[in-house]
């Protein structure tokens, strides 16, 4: 296994040269944003030492003197300065504001803090982001973390936005450095068995309801009121356990590696199904928040698909520069008519209101309730799609959306 995880780091671990650019890149940053009483710092997976290769996101922290500035006005005094600077700079609305720039290949996020002496005196959650930093550095873990952060992007269970509900960046670092190693996570992650609580510094504090609802309540090793998996989703916590218990048994490099889902995988997992593809354009803005409206958008549709009848076999997404919904259904069309259900026969009142309302239908009774035959509106998928692509309750979701092909 150890010659697995070796082969694996000379592709996942950042070269020499790359961690120099990257430094030079950050260095040039820093020297740039000058603003009296507050000081820039490199954040985020650069200072801990855990990035991977291949990521072009930097996180840069600017920490004001609390005793000088306000917490309200730090963002905006941010902003001017990056405005003079900076020839664009796009803004991202948070607990409080933060920015954005682009650099060659890489996307620098600037994000305003606190300079803060105790976790206890911060006035925002980004305030403490330092302190996540010296925990996990000073633990000394870079390369095994890396792994972590490498098999669990392999398993599409990456990343604490809201429309993924998987493992962030800084649970799996806690989770390696709390079981020592990479393969002693696995180990013990596969004995998980429903809520698992982990306590690295041993704080002892009994969190309120509110903050245990994730299947994996880790507390935070310098925050002990907060619990650092809270936006962990069942889905993704079972999805890891047994994939680290595939990995144990079968060790192989193939693990590490992400499976991206092409058209042509689509075409094949599809086979005598109908397959529809949407190729749809998100809204500007946050992440997060722009994942969790594509998110709802696939949901609203598979929800009206299963409404008018249609099985629904499969459906998923995903999502890069533009987002590719799928849905692999019937290839049948739907009968002409569908069966509508009214009230219990002993419900003479409703009954009879039913019969009014469906008078231009057939009529019938079975097993103790009144039916009537309707004509369907949509006997094919596609029809049903092509018109709630146009309803405001998706489009307020997402900018545009388009048909790439219906295919069986």
């Amino acid at each position: 296994m150890q010659e697995i995880f070796k082969e694996v780091l000379k592709r996942i671990k950042p070269s020499k040269e790359k961690e120099q650019e990257v430094k030079k890149v950050v260095k040039e940053l820093l020297q740039k944003i000058k603003i009296k009483n507050a000081k820039p710092l490199l954040g985020g997976s650069g200072a801990k030492g855990t990035w991977l290769e291949g990521t072009h996101d930097i996180d840069i922290y600017v920490k004001f003197d609390p005793r000088k500035y306000k917490n309200e006005e730090i963002s905006k005094i941010l902003k001017k300065e990056l405005k003079r600077r900076f020839k664009k700079v796009e803004t991202l609305h948070g607990s409080r504001d933060y920015y954005q720039i682009s650099k060659k290949e890489y996307t620098i996020e600037i994000i305003p803090i606190l300079h803060i002496k105790k976790v206890e005196e911060a006035q925002n959650i980004t305030d403490i982001s330092p302190f996540h930093a010296i925990w996990v550095k000073k633990h000394k873990k870079g390369d095994q973390i890396r792994l972590a952060k490498a098999f669990c992007r392999a398993q599409n269970c990456y990343g604490a936005e809201s429309y993924i509900q998987g493992f962030s960046g800084y649970v799996l670092e806690i989770l390696t450095i709390h079981y020592k190693s990479f393969e002693n996570l696995l180990k013990n992650m596969v004995k998980w068995k429903g809520k698992k609580r982990i306590d690295p510094e041993r704080h002892g504090v009994k969190l309120n309801k509110a903050k245990t609802h994730s299947p994996l309540i880790l507390i935070d090793p310098v925050q002990a009121d907060r619990n650092a998996a809270a936006a962990l989703g069942r889905k993704k916590y079972n999805r890891l356990i047994q994939a680290a218990n595939k990995f144990l048994h079968n060790p192989t490099e193939k693990a590490f590696e992400k499976k991206e889902m092409t058209i042509d995988k689509l075409k094949k997992k599809a086979e005598g199904k109908k397959l529809i593809l949407l190729e749809v354009k998100a809204r500007r803005g946050k992440e997060d928040v722009v994942g969790a409206q594509l998110l709802k958008a696939l949901k609203h549709l598979r929800k009206q698909l299963t409404i008018e009848g249609f099985q629904v076999y499969d459906y998923n997404w995903k999502w890069d520069k533009k987002a590719l919904f799928w849905f692999i259904l019937d290839e049948e069309e739907l009968p002409e008519f569908k069966e509508h259900e009214g009230p219990k026969l002993k419900q003479k009142k409703h009954v009879e209101k039913f019969k009014q309302k469906n008078k231009k239908f057939k009529i019938y009774k079975k097993r103790g309730r009144i039916f009537s035959k309707m004509p369907r509106k949509y006997r094919k998928p596609e029809q049903l799609i092509k018109k709630l692509i146009k309803d405001e309750n998706i489009k307020d979701k997402i900018s545009c959306v388009k048909m790439l092909r219906e295919t069986s």
